[in-house]
């Protein structure tokens, strides 16, 4: 089992005010990457909102290979944006991405 960190972008599609930001935000803390000895301190939130509305959701998850940790990863995001109100016409998701593997783990 190795540790990934998978980045997963999005796009708010109708206004997704700071609550529901910060209701995101805790619902993605359960696999947040900051407990991976990875990159630095600012580059691993699990939540980033850009002005624009689109989003960067960052995950660390444990898998047997990277393409079962995106697949994953791309589940858990999902999972909680539907758990704040949000689904696939309110906050499409791009394609799941590994951006970092965790050799301490």
């Amino acid at each position: 089992m190795t540790t990934y960190v998978i980045s997963v972008p999005g796009t708010f599609t109708g206004a997704a005010g700071q609550e529901t930001q910060s209701e995101l935000a805790r619902a993605l803390r359960p696999v947040d990457p900051h407990q991976t000895h990875m990159g630095n301190e600012e580059d691993l939130d699990a939540l980033t909102v850009n002005d624009d509305g689109t989003f960067t959701v960052r995950l660390r998850i444990d898998a047997d290979s990277a393409p079962e940790a995106e697949r994953a990863a791309r589940s858990y995001a999902e999972s909680a944006l539907n758990a704040v109100g949000l689904d696939e016409g309110s906050a499409p998701l791009g394609p799941a991405a590994v951006t970092g593997i965790d050799s301490e783990g």
